[in-house]
């Protein structure tokens, strides 16, 4: 069995590392927490307003929906996502003559992409490794909180219809009118609301998404509605203590799959076997979550360049404390999957 035993991260905000969290907000677990919870502030200085769609003219050669501008970055972040800004960070190693790749977190329900950084931790990581990376904001419900309409489970409860499949896909199109993105090399990493958007990104735009990484999220239950063009690279992890997204499936609005039936759909989407086997080489992920051990099962025989993964996290929760172990074993997960 491939384990990763786990232990007590001192660089996480307390609130984030405190799995009692999944008895407030019903998807974020954060239930008006300072670090998954209330009415969070917005990326990038800039407010995600109220539920609105994809809004405006266009960009990279009249995308529609996109309305960001164009011109090369000449400084470490730039803004992008038009009437949804969110602010682009460039790695400073950048050379406009090398493709870098580019990554993407979605925050939870109720959070912000600033409080999703403050509790993941990616961007010194994104400049270590020479990525572009982004953490934008979902629209802003009645309620006053953030979310992403990933499916009919998680998380668009009031039916506005915002299509955030196409925002996303039109805030790549404008950051690789900004900067030379590695077309094969492009990320998404979501929790709870946005780990289901980033299924739902795989989904809608497999040609554009290399490889996704989902902590606490998954698949629509009605798996038809996913369609992708072509395999996409994909790692679940969750926790077996989830109350709020449950590792066995469960309901939010609408039923949602389990963890293994979810990543399942991607293990026969990208011509692997349907049993996964656990991994018997100890991963580096020294202490990659606040809790027990990790199971890391791999389904083999995937397609040359593909692979999904499963990683249980025994005994832990809607928001886990990951350290850096899990934050380095995610993203160079990613790395180490570009398209073929």
């Amino acid at each position: 069995m491939r384990t990763l035993w786990v232990g007590l991260s001192s660089l996480l905000l307390a609130a984030c590392g405190d799995d009692s969290l999944d008895d407030g907000n019903p998807i974020a677990g954060g239930g008006g927490s300072a670090a998954l919870g209330g009415n969070a502030p917005s990326a990038g200085g800039g407010a995600a307003g109220g539920a609105q769609p994809v809004g405006g003219g266009a960009a990279g050669g009249g995308t529609p929906g996109c309305d960001g501008a164009q011109g090369g970055a000449t400084t470490t972040s730039f803004t992008a996502g038009g009437s949804r800004p969110v602010e682009v960070t460039v790695p400073s190693g950048y050379d406009a003559a090398t493709p870098a790749p580019l990554m993407i977190l979605l925050h939870g329900y109720t959070a912000s992409g600033d409080i999703q950084e403050s509790y993941f931790q990616l961007a010194p990581l994104a400049e270590e490794h020479g990525i572009v990376y982004a953490h934008p904001d979902g629209n802003t419900d009645t309620g006053g909180n953030q979310f992403w309409n990933a499916s009919d489970a998680c998380c668009d409860f009031g039916n506005t219809g915002v299509d955030d499949s196409a925002y996303l896909r039109c805030l790549i199109e404008e950051i690789e009118g900004r900067v030379n993105i590695d077309p094969k090399r492009i990320y998404f990493v979501g929790h709870s609301n946005g780990a289901f958007m980033s299924y739902r990104m795989a989904c809608d735009h497999a040609d554009k998404i290399a490889a996704f990484a989902s902590l606490a999220g998954a698949m629509p239950l009605d798996s038809s509605v996913c369609n992708p063009s072509e395999p996409v690279s994909a790692l679940q992890i969750h926790g077996t203590a989830d109350a709020t997204i449950a590792y066995n499936g469960g309901t939010t609005v609408t039923e949602f799959p389990s963890a293994a039936e979810s990543i399942g759909f991607w293990a026969a989407t990208d011509g692997c076997d349907a049993t996964a086997v656990d991994d018997e080489t100890m991963l580096d992920l020294d202490s990659a979550v606040a809790g027990d051990e990790t199971t890391v099962s791999v389904f083999p025989g995937c397609n040359a360049g593909m692979d999904v993964e499963l990683w249980t996290l025994t005994g832990s929760g809607h928001v886990p404390g990951v350290t850096d172990g899990f934050r380095n074993g995610v993203v160079d997960w990613l790395l180490a999957h570009p398209k073929p």
